[in-house]
Order: C-alpha cells, then structure tokens, then sequence
C-alpha cells in the first residue's frame, strides 16, 4: 500500500510537472518552426531561426536588455542594504516592542503590490521618478520577504562570533560585515536569485510608469512587440519569449543547487 501511494505521489507530481512547463514547450517549438507547422505540430517541418532574426529586429532588445539589467541591480542593491541592516536589527538588537515591529513588516506580504500602484504612482510623480529606472525599482527595495530571510539566517550565527569580533574590537557594524553578512552567503545567494526572477518578469507596474523605449524593461517591450495592432505572428513572439527568459533559465539552472540548499538553511523552520 505504500509503495502504491509513492508511486501514485511520484505520477501526480510528473503530471502536474508536464501541465506546468507545456507553454515553455510550445514556445521552444514555435520559436523554431513557421506558424503553420508551430501550430499543427508538424514533426517533419523544417527548423528554422528566422523566427528569432525577425523578432531581434522588431524591436530594441539590447536597450530593453541594459534597462532590465539596470533594473534588477539597482533593486537588488537597495535590497540588500536595507533587508540586511533591518535583518541584523531584528535578529541581535534588542530594542522595546522588536517582535511587534516584525510583525508589522511581515504585514506587508499580505499586500499585493497593486493595491499601492494609484498611491506610488502620485509619490513617483511628485518625486519627478516617473519613467525612469529609479521610479521602477524604489517601492520594491524595503522588502519584507528579504527582511524575514535576513533575520532568520543573521539569528542563527552563534553569539560567540559575534563576542570575538566585538573583543577585537569590532563595532557594530564592522560584526555586521565581517561575521553576519559571510555568515549569510547561501541565503544572499538564494534571494539574489528571487530578487532577479521577480523584477526581471515584473510587468503592470513598469508599464504604467514608463513611457519610452529608454526605460522600458524586457517584459514590457515584448507585451509592446507582441501586441494585435503589431500583427500576431505565434513564431516570432514565441522566439522573443524565449529571448527574454532564457537568462532567467540559465541562471536557475546553473545555481538550483544552492538555490534549494539555501532555503533550506535560510530558518524557514
């Protein structure tokens, strides 16, 4: 009987696996072949590069590329500054109603992020942020989520580290750098990779904010290349799909290792 449920287990979790990456299929079979073969799943077809010649000159990729590397740095540093000092004050310093503070920050993944555009658009505009890389990334660098991980991996470095830098007479945040943050890598190395997913694939806010091809990120240039007014070509938005994720991939799975690793270390426990 329980080798019965494993098996059933292990044919669900296969299932659900082929529904869930069955888009990413077709888009690599579409991005390679015409529409008509894409479409009827024409095995004998051709296989062509056209599809990613044509949707490469279609639109400015290599300034939609530098934006949403800029994008996701920018954010990824502003994360990291502040989810580590907020990290490391809610894990070692004491301080009156710490654990009620926490509880209010948490509070903040229970918001989704577009109940707050109307209200960080009128901040964007006032700060004169508005299309604009900066605009973008601002409200997303106090990060709960980066907090919560901070915290909990900068709770399980043992205080005896911390009173042998402070003898060798450490201040605050020199134990911050020299003991926490080494200390934390597999976590920094974990949310690095949340960081980019998210903001490398973030669409409705940097659509409303932005207005020209100089900020615009990859996802909304290709909403943009891709829109019906444009023509609906499944083959050449297919290619351009595979364009805009393929480093997202790569880097999943050249560090999935440690990606995994990392959460299981980072005191989700």
């Amino acid at each position: 009987m329980t080798a019965l449920l494993r098996h059933a287990e292990a044919a669900l979790a296969l299932l659900v696996a082929l529904v869930w990456i069955s888009p990413l299929v077709f888009a690599a079979w579409a991005a390679f072949h015409a529409p008509t073969d894409a479409i009827n799943f024409n095995l004998s077809a051709p296989w062509t590069l056209e599809n990613f010649r044509t949707a490469w000159e279609g639109a400015p990729w290599l300034r939609y590329f530098l934006n949403t590397f800029l994008l996701v740095t920018s954010v990824l540093a502003g994360q990291f500054f502040l989810c580590t000092l907020a990290g490391y004050a809610f894990a070692q310093i004491e301080v009156p109603f710490k654990d009620t503070l926490f509880v209010l920050v948490l509070l903040q993944l229970f918001i989704l992020p577009e109940v707050l555009i109307v209200e960080n658009y009128a901040v964007a505009s006032r700060l004169g942020l508005l299309d604009s890389i900066l605009g973008i990334g601002a409200p997303y660098m106090a990060s709960a989520f980066g907090i919560f991980l901070m915290r909990q991996a900068f709770k399980q470095v043992p205080k005896e580290l911390d009173e042998a830098a402070r003898v060798e007479g450490c201040g605050t945040l020199g134990v911050l750098w020299r003991v926490y943050v080494p200390a934390a890598r597999p976590t920094y190395l974990a949310y690095v990779l949340v960081s980019i997913s998210t903001h490398w694939n973030n669409f409705l806010w940097p659509l409303i904010v932005t207005n020209s091809d100089t900020t615009r990120p990859l996802t909304v240039g290709l909403s943009i290349f891709a829109a019906p007014e444009n023509g609906v070509d499944i083959s050449v938005i297919s290619a351009a799909t595979i364009m805009v994720i393929a480093p997202l991939l790569v880097l999943f799975l050249v560090f999935q290792r440690r990606f995994v690793q990392a959460f299981l270390r980072a005191g989700i426990k």
